[in-house]
C-alpha cells in the first residue's frame, strides 16, 4: 500500500469513528433509535421559581382572558390548561415536579403567613402535582410560618397526593416541621410497564446561603445528602433516580459529576430556561426559567433490559419548555379558586394601606418606559427609583431628613413595566411584585424598612463594601444607593487572594471619591458636598432588615471596613438589637419597603390627574462610576520584580567578586 493509499485509509477511519461518535451522542441524548420492546416510556412535567405568580404578568394588568394574543405571560390557570393537555397527549405515565421557591414574590405570597392560607400549594394538589420542595424562599416568613402553611395545605396527610420532599433538611426534634411529618426524604412512583422512579430533593449552598429565615432548621451536606438518597431508593426497588433541588445549574452540574447514580436532576433557583437539557456524566439536567412562564416537558424512554435510558423529546417533535401564555385558555376550577384567593389579598391590602388600596389590581401611576432592573451589577433606574423611594418616605414618616438609602439587587425582584390597557399603567400588583419580599416582626409580609445612623467615614467603608461585594459576590448582593455619588476603581478593591485558601484582602481603597447628595427631591440635581475620609458627623441612613443583617459582616472581618450601626444619639446599637431601628408609623405599623415605593409612585407629579413617573427614572444617572486606577496589585509586582532583579544582580556581583579574588 502507498504512502497516500496510507493517508486515504486513515481519513476514512477518522471520519467514519467521527460520525459514529456523533451517531452515539444522537441516541444517548436525543434519542434517535427504534423504539425497544422492552421500552417504558414515560414523561416528566415541570415548573420552579413561581414565586407566588398565580395570574398572568408582566405585566398583570394587561391580561385578558379572553384574548388569545393577550402578550402576559404565565398564569396558574393557564399553567393548569397546559398540563392537562399535556396529559392528554401522552395518556399515561405523567408525573409533574416542582423544584422548589414556588412562595415569595407576588402579592398573593402575602397571604402564607395569613390564617387558614396555602394558596400556592393547594392550587398545585389542584393540579396534580406529585412531588415539590422547599427551596429558600419558603422561608420567607420563618419556620413556624413554613410549617403552619404546610398544615393548612393538609399535611401530612396530603403527601400521598402531593409529597413534599426536603432530603437534606434537619428541623430541630421539638419543631412541628419534624414532629408532624410535614416533608419527607424520598417518593417512589411506580409507572405502567413495571418500572418505579424515585426521588429526593435538595436544597443547595447557595440557597441556603440566601434563605431569610431558616431558624434552627440545618442543612446537611448536598453530596453526603444525595448518595444516602441514591442508595436508599435503589435499596427500595428504583429503576431511575431523579434529584428535585433548588440549587443552581452549576451545583447541579457539580452533583452529577460527584454522586452516581442520579439519571435526572429537575433543577431550580438560578431562573435558567434550559431550552435543550444539560448532559453532565450520565445525567440529564432541565430547568424551567421561574414564574411560570414556561411547563417545561422531558419525554424518555426506560429499556427495562439494559436500564438505557433515552430522551426522546426531538424524536416525538416536542420542545422541552413550552411557553405559557394567551394559546393556553385559562381553567375555569383553578380560575375560580385563584378569584376566591384574590377578594383574601385585597382585604388584607385595604387592610395594610388603610382603605387607600381595596383592589391590587388598581392603577396607582403611569409611565411612559420600563423602569429596569438592567443591567446587572451595575447602577439601575429600578435601583434608583427604590432607593429614591425609601429615602424620601421615610423621611416623609420620621420627619427628618435621610440622607442615604441603600437596597440590594437581590430584594429587586423584576422590571416595573407599563401596561397597555390602558396605557402606561401602573398597578399596585405590578409594582409591588418587584419589591414585596420579606417579613417584620409584626407579623406581616414585607421587609420593614430601618433608619440608622452612621459617620461619614463609615458611608464610606460602606461603599467600599459594595465594590467589594461586586467584585466577590453575585449580583444579588450588588448594592444600589439614593443621596450618595461616587467614583470607584474595582481592580483596586481587592490586593491580591491569598493562595490556597481563597482568602481575598481587600484594599480598602476603591473608592476614589464620593460625594453625598444636599438637595432636595429625587438626585436630579448638582448640589453635593464631599464625602470625606475620617468625617465623624453622624448622617441618617436607611436599608431594609435583610440588608442591615449583613452589613456589619464583612467589618467583622476585615477591622478596617468596620460599620456600627448607631441610633439618634450616636450609641452604638448591638446586632441582637436591630429589630430597635424598625421604623414604625404612628398608628405603630411597622413601615415596609414596598409601601414606600407605592408612595413614591403615587406621589409623582400628576399627567392628565394620573401621577407620571418623570423621565429621570428611564435611565441610570451617575451616581456608580467606574473609573481606572493604577491597580495596587501591580505595585506588589513590581516590587517582588525589582527585589528579584536585585537579587540577580547581588548574585552576579557576588560571583565576580569570587572570580576576581580567584584571579587573584
Amino acid at each position: 500500500m502507498t504512502s497516500s493509499d496510507n493517508k486515504r485509509s486513515r481519513i476514512l477511519s477518522i471520519l467514519t469513528i467521527s460520525i459514529l461518535m456523533v451517531s452515539v451522542a444522537a441516541v444517548g441524548f436525543s434519542g434517535h433509535v427504534e423504539a425497544g420492546e422492552n421500552d417504558v416510556e414515560f414523561t416528566i412535567l415541570h415548573t420552579n421559581d413561581e414565586h407566588s405568580a398565580l395570574i398572568p404578568h408582566s405585566p398583570a394588568v394587561d391580561h385578558d382572558p379572553g384574548d388569545a394574543e393577550d402578550p402576559t405571560i404565565g398564569g396558574s390557570a393557564r399553567l393548569a390548561t397546559a398540563v392537562r393537555e399535556a396529559r392528554e397527549e401522552r395518556d399515561e405515565n405523567v408525573l409533574l415536579f416542582n423544584a422548589g421557591d414556588f412562595l415569595g414574590g407576588s402579592a398573593f405570597g402575602w397571604l402564607a403567613p395569613e390564617e387558614g392560607y396555602a394558596v400556592e400549594l393547594q392550587l398545585m394538589q389542584e393540579m396534580g402535582y406529585d412531588a415539590v420542595i422547599i427551596g429558600n424562599h419558603e422561608y420567607d416568613y420563618g419556620t413556624d410560618v413554613l410549617a403552619d402553611y404546610l398544615i393548612d395545605a393538609g399535611y401530612p396527610e396530603k403527601h400521598e397526593d402531593t409529597t413534599v420532599l426536603a432530603s437534606n433538611t434537619e428541623a430541630p426534634a421539638e419543631h412541628p416541621l419534624a414532629q408532624k411529618d410535614l416533608y419527607r426524604d424520598t417518593a417512589l412512583f411506580e409507572l405502567d410497564g413495571g418500572i418505579t422512579l424515585g426521588t429526593f430533593g435538595l436544597i443547595g449552598k447557595d440557597a441556603v446561603e440566601v434563605s431569610a429565615f431558616t431558624d434552627d432548621v440545618e442543612f446537611t451536606s448536598q453530596h453526603e445528602t444525595a448518595d444516602r438518597m441514591v442508595n436508599k431508593l435503589e435499596e427500595k426497588g428504583a429503576d431511575i433516580v431523579v434529584a428535585i433541588t433548588h440549587s443552581g445549574v452549576d451545583e447541579d452540574k457539580e452533583l452529577a459529576r460527584e454522586v452516581p447514580g442520579i439519571d435526572i436532576i429537575v433543577g431550580g433557583h438560578c431562573h435558567t430556561p434550559l431550552y435543550e437539557p444539560i448532559k453532565e456524566s450520565d445525567t440529564v439536567i432541565v430547568q424551567a426559567r421561574s414564574r411560570l412562564e414556561y411547563l417545561g416537558s422531558l419525554d424518555l424512554a426506560y429499556d427495562t433490559e439494559t436500564g438505557n435510558l433515552r430522551v426522546l423529546n426531538q424524536e416525538n417533535g416536542r420542545d422541552f419548555l413550552t411557553k405559557i401564555d394567551g394559546r393556553f385558555q385559562p381553567d375555569p376550577d383553578i380560575s375560580q379558586s385563584i378569584n376566591g384567593h384574590k377578594k383574601g389579598l385585597n382585604e388584607l391590602v385595604s387592610e395594610k394601606t388603610h382603605g387607600r388600596y381595596q383592589d391590587v389590581m388598581e392603577v396607582v401611576a403611569r409611565s411612559d418606559f420600563t423602569i429596569t432592573r438592567d443591567p446587572p451589577m451595575e447602577e439601575t433606574p429600578m435601583g434608583n427609583f427604590v432607593t429614591d423611594a425609601m429615602r424620601s418616605v421615610t423621611g416623609n414618616v420620621t420627619g427628618e431628613r435621610v440622607d442615604v438609602a441603600i437596597q440590594a439587587n437581590g430584594n429587586i425582584r423584576g422590571d416595573i413595566v407599563p401596561g397597555s390597557m390602558p396605557r402606561g399603567a401602573l398597578t399596585f400588583y405590578d409594582i409591588v411584585e418587584t419589591v414585596g419580599l420579606g417579613y417584620g416582626d409584626d407579623g406581616y409580609a414585607g421587609y420593614p424598612v430601618v433608619s440608622l445612623y452612621l459617620t461619614g467615614e463609615e458611608v464610606r467603608r460602606v461603599l467600599e463594601v459594595a465594590v467589594l461585594l461586586e467584585e466577590l459576590m453575585s449580583n444579588s448582593y450588588f448594592l444600589q444607593f439614593s443621596g450618595v455619588r461616587y467614583e470607584y476603581a474595582p481592580d483596586n478593591a481587592v490586593l491580591f487572594t491569598v493562595p490556597f485558601m481563597d482568602l481575598p484582602i481587600p484594599t480598602g481603597r476603591a473608592v476614589t471619591e464620593a460625594e453625598l447628595y444636599t438637595g432636595e427631591g429625587i438626585q436630579d440635581s448638582e448640589e453635593y458636598t464631599e464625602l470625606e475620609k475620617g468625617d465623624e458627623r453622624l448622617y441618617h441612613v436607611v436599608t431594609d432588615s435583610h440588608v442591615l443583617s449583613f452589613l456589619p459582616v464583612i467589618g467583622d472581618m476585615v477591622s478596617s471596613l468596620e460599620v456600627r450601626p448607631k441610633n439618634r444619639e450616636g450609641e452604638r446599637v448591638h446586632p441582637d438589637d436591630f429589630d430597635l431601628l424598625t421604623v414604625h408609623r404612628e398608628d405603630d405599623t411597622e413601615l415596609k419597603v414596598w409601601e414606600t415605593v407605592v408612595e413614591h409612585a403615587a406621589s409623582q407629579p400628576e399627567k392628565d390627574g394620573i401621577p407620571s413617573i418623570p423621565e429621570y427614572y428611564a435611565d441610570s444617572s451617575g451616581r456608580m462610576n467606574r473609573t481606572w486606577s493604577f491597580p495596587y496589585v501591580w505595585l506588589i509586582y513590581i516590587i517582588l520584580v525589582i527585589a528579584a532583579l536585585g537579587t540577580v544582580v547581588l548574585i552576579i556581583r557576588r560571583r565576580k567578586k569570587i572570580d576576581t579574588s580567584e584571579d587573584d
